[in-house]
């Protein structure tokens, strides 16, 4: 167990300073429209490509959740058991914790940085009307956290089924938080995972810790779905 909670752990220090990393430091590298920031769209492929890497570096060790409404819905889809839930997802929260403390030493290193509380996605953090990039209100954004959380866990969980193709789940889970970060960064700045909506809002001020109940519960509850459907669907019975 200790072997797969620091496993955890690292994956998701990996996602948190790999996806974070890139918003906060890359995404308006230069400023607007300077062709050497990333975008939202270099933002998307960096969260996918730090779940395709870890999934291979981690996967045979812990299963590679890094993501406390991944081991939720795994748990209700069958795949995981309930007592391993409390120990991953508190390793979870640490290890992206420590990469948002990290990325803020790393950011502070350029004079001009300052985080904006009162800004949508300050430090890339998740957030909803007034905090939602795009202005969306809190039913939209719940709803889109919900049905895309829901979404990547039927993909999770049939990428890694005893019938799929062996080998090749890591790079359908990182194309799959690609796709939903290319569909939910102007809503929410994309959550679907509630250790990395923490992680950072800790750092991002009171407006991103005020809305951090939707990051936590529409998550869940869309994990849960999705595993509860992929239990049915996948089912041999």
């Amino acid at each position: 167990m200790g072997k797969r909670l620091a496993a955890e752990f690292l994956g998701t220090f990996w996602l948190v300073l790999g996806g974070c990393g890139s918003a906060v430091l890359a995404a308006k590298f230069g400023g607007d429209g300077n062709p050497l920031g990333i975008g939202f769209v270099g933002v998307a492929l960096a969260f996918g490509l730090t779940v395709l890497t870890g999934a291979y570096a981690f996967g045979h060790i812990s299963g590679a959740h890094f993501n406390p409404a991944v081991s939720i819905g795994l748990w209700a889809g069958g795949r995981f058991p309930a007592k391993d839930l409390l120990p991953y997802i508190v390793a979870q929260v640490l290890g992206g914790i420590v990469a948002a403390f990290i990325l803020l030493q790393i950011a502070q290193g350029n004079a001009s940085f300052l985080i904006d509380g009162s800004s949508p996605g300050a430090f890339a953090s998740n957030g909803y009307g007034a905090l939602s990039p795009g202005g969306y209100t809190v039913a939209a954004a719940f709803l889109c956290e919900v049905v895309l959380t829901a979404v990547f866990l039927i993909v999770i969980m049939g990428a890694t089924h005893g019938r799929a193709p062996a080998g090749f789940a890591p790079i359908a889970i990182g194309l799959a938080l690609t796709l939903i970060h290319l569909i939910s960064i102007p809503v929410t700045n994309t959550s679907v995972n509630p250790a990395r909506s923490t992680a950072v809002a800790l750092f991002a001020g009171a407006g991103a810790i005020s809305q951090l109940w939707l990051f936590w519960v529409a998550p869940i509850l869309g994990a849960a779905i999705g595993g509860l459907a992929y239990k049915w669907i996948g089912s041999d019975k």
